[in-house]
C-alpha cells in the first residue's frame, strides 16, 4: 500500500484549496460592492471585509485539519465562531503526488508555522487595481520559509468575459514551483519593481543608486515576486520598514524554490519562527538572478537608515 503523504505535502495541498476558497471570497466581496473598509493605522493601511472573511476562512480551515500548527495572520480578528460556509476541506491531489524532500519528511505539526496574508495589496484592491492583489499562505519550519502558496484572484481579469479568473502558484524547497511560466528578465536590463503606495525619499534614493533602466511601481509583495519569476522585473527593492513576515513568507519560499534570493537591505535572511517580530524593519531586496549585482549597489546611507 502507498505510504500516506508526508505532513508537509498534506499542508501544502490543503493550503492550495484554502487559497482558492479565499480568492472566491475576495471576488464575491468585490462583486457585492460593499468593501467595509476600515483604516488600521492610516489611509495606506486598510482592512476590508474581504481581508477579514478570507483570513477567517484560511485560518479556521487549516486549524481544523492541522490543530497543532501555529497560524499567524495579518488581521486582528474577533474569535467569533466561523460559519461552516467559510470552511474549505479540500486539497490539491497533484501536490500529494509529489515526493516530499527527505529533509522534511519527519516534520511534526507543532514544528510548522503558517504565515497568512489573506489579501496582500488591500489598498490596490480598494482602488480597483485588481491584478495587484494576492492571497499568501507561507509555511515555515526551523525559522525558514520552506513552502508557499500565492493565489491571484483576478489573474486574467482584463481578458474579457468568459476568461477563467484567478490562478494558484505553489512551491516547496527541493521540489520547485508550479502554476506559472518561469522566465528570466531581459539580460543586461535593470528593471526595478518597488512600492506603489509607500514611497519615500529613502525608497527613491535607493532606486536612483541602482541606475535602473525602468521602475515598475505596483502594490503587494506577492505581486512583486511574481514580477521577478515571470521575468517582468530584475529586482524587487523596498528600502523602508513596513513589510511584514506574512508578506514575505510565501513569496520567499516560491522564489527560493526556483533559485532566487530574498533578504533585507543588509543581506540578512528573514526568520519565520513563531516568536519573531512581525515587521521586516530593514526592507526587502529580492531577485531571481544576479542578486549580488544589486546587493553591492545599495548605498551605505540607505543601509544606515534601516536597522534590522
Amino acid at each position: 500500500s502507498m505510504a500516506s503523504p508526508a505532513l508537509l505535502m498534506r499542508v501544502v495541498a490543503s493550503a492550495y484549496s484554502v487559497a482558492e476558497k479565499a480568492a472566491t471570497i475576495v471576488r464575491s466581496v468585490m462583486a457585492e460592492g460593499d468593501l467595509g473598509i476600515v483604516e488600521k493605522t492610516g489611509a495606506n493601511d486598510l482592512q476590508t471585509k474581504a481581508d477579514r472573511l478570507a483570513q477567517m476562512s484560511i485560518c479556521a480551515s487549516l486549524a481544523r485539519k492541522f490543530p497543532k500548527v501555529t497560524i499567524i495572520g495579518e488581521e486582528e480578528l474577533p474569535s467569533d465562531k466561523v460559519t461552516e460556509e467559510l470552511i474549505e476541506d479540500g486539497h490539491c491531489e497533484e501536490i500529494l503526488k509529489k515526493t516530499c524532500p527527505a529533509q522534511y519528511t519527519g516534520i511534526k505539526e507543532e514544528e510548522l508555522v503558517i504565515w497568512v496574508d489573506p489579501l496582500d495589496g488591500t489598498k490596490e484592491y480598494t482602488e480597483g487595481l485588481l491584478d495587484h492583489v494576492t492571497v499568501l499562505i507561507g509555511i515555515a519550519y526551523g525559522g525558514k520559509a520552506i513552502a508557499g502558496v500565492i493565489n491571484q484572484p483576478y489573474y486574467n481579469y482584463e481578458a474579457g468575459a468568459g476568461a477563467v479568473l484567478g490562478r494558484t502558484i505553489w512551491g516547496v524547497l527541493g521540489i520547485g514551483a508550479f502554476g506559472f511560466q518561469l522566465t528570466e528578465a531581459p539580460a543586461g536590463k535593470h528593471i526595478i519593481v518597488t512600492t506603489r503606495s509607500h514611497s519615500s525619499t529613502l525608497v527613491n534614493d535607493c532606486i536612483s543608486a541602482l541606475n535602473a533602466d525602468s521602475v515598475i511601481r505596483v502594490g503587494g509583495a506577492g505581486n512583486k515576486v511574481i514580477q521577478l519569476i515571470e521575468g517582468k522585473a530584475s529586482a524587487y527593492v523596498f528600502a523602508s520598514p513596513g513589510c511584514k513576515k506574512w508578506d514575505t513568507c510565501a513569496p520567499e519560499a516560491i522564489l527560493h524554490a526556483v533559485g532566487g534570493k530574498i533578504t533585507d537591505i543588509h543581506g540578512n535572511s528573514f526568520q519565520y519562527n513563531k516568536e519573531v517580530k512581525h515587521m521586516n524593519s530593514a526592507g526587502v531586496l529580492a531577485t531571481l538572478r544576479n542578486y549580488d549585482y544589486y546587493a553591492s549597489r545599495i548605498p551605505n546611507t540607505v543601509k544606515q537608515s534601516l536597522v534590522p
